[in-house]
């Protein structure tokens, strides 16, 4: 068991190290679809496969934020929990098919693009304007 512990760890430690600077420096919102690179795919897949468990407090923390305590303790935490698993899947989805631009490039299929970014300010836990149909600086669907 403590061998599985000290691997996950070292896994979590290569996916944030491995994030690229200008990754941690930015939000989704602020870049149309076509600056995005593979790289860029292979880094939210990595992070979305070593990360995904921040979605719990991460949704919380983003509820607390716009919603206020009530909600947090609510509805923050059943969508953190619910979102786990469709981070982890589409950390895996994004890691596996990083060199296909598909299918919206390689652009997020989810907002926000780390699960850190909770933390930054970023909203809760939604479908990527770029699948949504909304271009950079809409505000359509916000809450």
């Amino acid at each position: 068991m403590k061998k599985i512990t000290q691997a996950l760890l070292a896994v979590t430690a290569a996916a944030l190290l491995a994030t690229p600077a200008h990754a941690r420096d930015r939000y989704s919102d602020a870049r149309p679809a076509s600056d995005y690179t593979p790289l860029d795919k292979f880094t939210r897949g990595l992070a979305g496969m070593t990360t995904g468990v921040l979605e719990l407090p991460g949704n919380i923390a983003a509820e607390n934020r716009e919603n206020g305590a009530g909600s947090a303790a609510t509805l923050g935490f059943a969508k953190g929990l619910g979102m786990i698993p469709v981070r982890e899947l589409l950390g895996v989805f994004n890691f596996v098919t990083a060199p296909i631009p598909w299918p919206n490039g390689y652009a997020p299929i989810m907002e926000p693009e780390y699960p850190w970014r909770y933390f930054e300010g970023a909203p809760p836990a939604r479908v990527s304007r770029y699948i949504r149909g909304e271009t950079v600086g809409s505000t359509a669907g916000r809450r």
